[in-house]
């Protein structure tokens, strides 16, 4: 079992001020530690709610440019968001954005990409929110303009919800075919077909119902005649200033005998990276 570090929370000691400097290093000791993927979220509030993150007025930071930042911090972890939601930017924009990336990173960067779910954030900061039958069908349309874009068609493409007149892009990712492309959700009918379809990894909490989740994914994978096994299966589980090593340890062999191989790590209430990492590294060394 792979362990990555999910970045969820930045409200750590010293502020905002201390915060760039706080972040490299976080980053640095985290490779140094043997993880092998670092991930953002994709959100400008903090999550709020029950999910033990914090209120939406804790610190946040825009993805991509954190991804930049943390490309020229470290030199071997794969990057990517957990998860971009589709309706934030034009499909297009996150293609270019991904393929920058990619280059600038010696080859490190990832797609993460969902439906979006945040609906008082796109409310209070204006960004369309629309049905989630809609959301979906965008969804599907942005995951095939980011293929075609890493792709050396310069064809247009028209969708329901999307019209490209030229596709090109320039430079092309250093990955071929194309970036890693992870599909986050565990919703039966949409999100776990869309990842048979088009994805090399899907994401799904870890949860007394992760494996009926990955025997679905399964039977899309049949439906559409992908190989279940080329996919990779992510789950993803937060820890907390109480959690162990051995908790972690416990929680993801509990996972990897559901099947799943890779498991991103996200703290909750712990302002001090260096705590983290001592955890998180422990584990995936144990893990290893």
């Amino acid at each position: 079992m792979e362990l990555g570090l999910h970045i969820a929370d930045f409200t750590w000691n010293g502020g905002p001020a201390a915060l760039g400097p706080a972040l490299a290093r976080h980053a640095r000791e985290a490779e140094a530690a043997g993880i092998s993927r670092i991930t953002v979220m994709d959100h400008f509030w903090q999550l709020g709610g029950d999910t033990g993150l914090g209120p939406f007025e804790h610190d946040m930071l825009e993805a991509y440019t954190t991804l930049g930042f943390l490309a020229a911090a470290t030199e071997r972890v794969r990057l990517h968001t957990l998860v971009t939601g589709v309706t934030y930017r034009e499909p297009a924009l996150v293609a270019k954005q991904i393929s920058t990336l990619d280059v600038l990173s010696g080859g490190r960067a990832g797609l993460g990409i969902g439906a979006a779910w945040a609906a008082d954030e796109s409310a209070g900061l204006g960004f369309g929110f629309p049905a989630t039958r809609e959301r979906f069908e965008r969804l599907e349309e942005a995951v095939r303009i980011c293929l075609q874009m890493w792709s050396d068609s310069e064809e247009p493409f028209v969708g329901d919800h999307y019209r490209l007149e030229r596709t090109l892009n320039v430079p092309q990712a250093l990955q071929r075919p194309h970036p890693y492309l992870l599909i986050g959700g565990s919703g039966e009918k949409r999100t776990l077909r869309l990842v048979a379809q088009y994805a090399d990894a899907c994401n799904i909490n870890a949860s007394p119902e992760s494996g009926h989740k990955l025997d679905v994914l399964r039977a899309h994978c049949d439906a559409v005649g992908r190989d279940y096994d080329e996919i990779e299966k992510t789950t993803m589980f937060g820890i907390d200033p109480d959690t162990t090593v051995a908790d972690v340890v416990r929680t993801a062999t509990a996972q990897r005998e559901l099947g799943f191989t890779t498991a991103y790590v996200f703290a909750r209430r712990i302002p001090e990276p260096g705590r983290i990492v001592d955890v998180v590294g422990a584990a995936a060394a144990a893990l290893a």
